[in-house]
């Protein structure tokens, strides 16, 4: 059924939303700014988005306060609030193929992908955090007998979203399920090159019952609308999923206005360690590749540096360069395709740059490394991988946010932790040995906020995901999450006798 002809008939129909959603009503740029919203695939202009600034950021906020201050939302008893994220989670599910076309065809990603990861991972997500509502107690801290202390947690109120174009509905998913099931109201900033998922799913988040003011979603570009968010002093907290640099933009925000909690999840260059005690390589090299090509490597925290036992080297990286060749990517709406184009021109264009850079520095290029034209559009790029990479070359410190992969051998277990902990970032890091307990010395020893073990990548609603060091703090996913949208309460009760 979901052959390339279906795929692209269903996208021909498609209805693209092009204006913010504020207040349960479609806004427009009150200076009629636009920016185009663009399909990598194909070069063409799907829509000319409402580029909301300050004017639409103001009138966001105050309808998420009034919406907070007045609404029903966060007084509604914790199962009523459930209903609706289980409804919205099931509408999700009865979009599957519009929401997936839309994250498809606005960043490239292959469309089975959004159809078979992305959508549903995203409606459980709803679905979890609404589930988890009436499952969560307050407590009663030990006192006196003359004393009653009880400590509860609270919505902060306003919340401020900022996503990136990587995993547009997902990402989306990940901020609002916790911060809307804690009572909050949300204004929501989608990547300027990703915004269509963002505006349909507050569109079915109304239709599930979701009181208006509630969701509000500002599309526009960082520089205004981001901005404008990260000094708003009527937001109390603001989460971004995003660059290093543009984190530490909001903390700098954060502190020129009114303090508010920001929670940050940046960058990352996530090492990969495979030893010679794993006894089967070929799962390691499939998933090596995996954990670099999924997604056309656009995932903060892909596995893009390969750290190898020198013994295994050789053998692993023939075997690394067979499960390399079969993500070239193709046509993002053709099922065949494992992997799709690049978000746009620019990113593409740093990524090719960083690979030029890379040969320059010495490293080897053993296969991938050009830029490709499927169907017109140049979006593309080989599966790439790098051998011989020295620590102080520039692909093993920055993040290319590509398929790229940099990859570096090593004799003993000490220099691998060290090689792989050898990064201002920390947020994830894949182990390969089956010796027991060798695995559990070295991801003791690893700085990263998940550490996979013989897997790459681990990820489930229920644990938490996020790192430290420069790819930030606080965490998305699990109950923690709720640690970012709700303040504690002490209330103390003296007694009389």
């Amino acid at each position: 059924m979901y052959d390339l002809g279906f795929w692209q008939q269903r996208a021909a129909d498609l209805r693209f939303i092009d204006t913010a959603l504020i207040g349960g009503r479609q806004v427009g740029a009150q200076d009629g700014a636009t920016f185009a919203a663009i399909n990598p695939a194909t070069q063409r202009t799907l829509a000319q988005v409402a580029a909301c600034g300050q004017a639409e950021v103001d009138l966001a906020v105050g309808m998420a306060r009034r919406a907070y201050e007045q609404g029903p939302w966060p007084r509604m008893a914790p199962g009523e609030r459930k209903k609706v994220l289980l409804r919205l989670a099931d509408l999700i599910m009865a979009h599957r193929e519009e929401l997936a076309l839309l994250d498809s065809l606005n960043m490239g990603k292959p469309v089975m992908d959004a159809y078979n990861i992305d959508v549903p991972g995203s409606a459980h997500v709803f679905a979890w955090y609404g589930e988890a509502l009436d499952k969560l107690y307050d407590q009663v801290a030990p006192t006196a007998a003359n004393v009653l202390a009880t400590i509860t947690r609270e919505a902060l109120g306003v919340v401020a979203a900022v996503v990136p174009w990587n995993f547009p509905l997902d990402m989306a998913a990940w901020k609002l399920a916790p911060a809307l099931a804690a009572g909050n109201s949300v204004v929501l900033k989608p990547a300027e090159q990703s915004p269509f998922s963002a505006l349909r799913l507050a569109e079915l988040a109304l239709q599930a019952g979701l009181p208006e003011g509630v969701l509000n979603v500002v599309p526009g570009l960082g520089e205004q609308a981001g901005r404008a968010l990260g000094l708003h002093p009527d937001v109390d907290c603001l989460v971004f999923t995003g660059s290093t640099q543009v984190g530490k933009y909001f903390m700098q925000y954060s502190a020129q206005s009114n303090l508010k909690q920001v929670w940050l999840e940046c960058g990352g260059k996530s090492p990969n360690l495979v030893f010679e005690n794993c006894q089967d390589l070929d799962l390691a090299a499939e998933k090596a590749a995996f954990g670099i090509f999924f997604n056309q490597g656009e995932v903060c925290s892909a596995n893009s540096r390969l750290y190898v036992q020198r013994s295994v080297h050789d053998e692993f990286l023939e075997r690394l360069q067979a499960k390399a060749r079969l993500w070239m990517p193709g046509n993002p709406l053709d099922p065949a395709s494992r992997a799709g184009a690049i978000v746009d021109a620019e990113q593409t264009g740093r990524i090719a740059a960083a690979i030029d850079r890379a040969q320059e520095e010495g490293a080897r290029l053993l296969c991938g490394g050009r830029r490709l034209v499927v169907e017109g559009s140049d979006n593309y790029i080989e599966p790439t991988i790098f051998s011989d990479v020295e620590g102080g070359m520039s692909l093993a410190r920055d993040e290319v946010f590509g398929p790229v992969l940099a990859v570096s051998a090593f004799d003993t277990e000490e220099q691998a932790v060290s090689l792989a902990n050898d990064s201002i970032y920390g947020l994830a890091a894949s182990v390969w040995s089956d010796d027991f307990n060798q695995v559990h010395r070295v991801a003791r020893a690893l700085k990263a906020g998940t550490v996979s073990v013989n897997a790459v990548d681990a990820l489930d609603v229920t644990v938490p995901f996020g790192g430290g060091k420069q790819s930030g703090f606080g965490r998305d996913l699990s109950l923690h999450s709720f640690d970012k949208y709700s303040q504690l309460k002490t209330t103390w009760y003296q007694l009389r006798n």
